[in-house]
């Protein structure tokens, strides 16, 4: 399955089963192990789970095999690694303090450069 399938499968099933500000960053060039994170904002711990086990069984009906599943009820964040597609399922709270589009942003730092911490 093609990256651009797959992440059509993720954006559509969470927009479904109503998940909050979905944001898709493409991260070819920036990482090796991914091309896209899609992330997401749920109502709830239990919200955050169940997004991702909708997309899980999506994916699994169209032949594709997730590699794994991090984080569980209780979770304010929960990671799906699709290969090329992870998704991060997080609240609210969780989202404002990791701030991964932010993180994902910064476009051509070098290795001697630092990212300034910002509160």
């Amino acid at each position: 399955m093609q990256a651009e399938d797959l992440l059509k499968i993720v954006q559509d099933v969470l927009d479904e089963r109503k998940g909050n500000n979905i944001t898709t960053l493409d991260v070819r060039g920036k990482t090796s192990f991914t091309d896209y994170m899609v992330v997401v904002t749920g109502t709830s711990d239990r919200h955050l789970k169940s997004l991702c086990d909708y997309v899980v069984e999506k994916v699994k009906e169209q032949g594709h095999r997730p590699l794994g599943m991090e984080g569980d009820l209780g979770s304010d964040w929960v990671l799906l690694d699709l290969g090329d597609v992870i998704v991060h399922a997080m609240t609210s709270q969780a989202r404002g303090f990791y701030q991964l589009e932010k993180l994902w942003s910064v476009e051509g730092l070098s290795e001697t450069e630092e990212v300034p911490f910002q509160e």
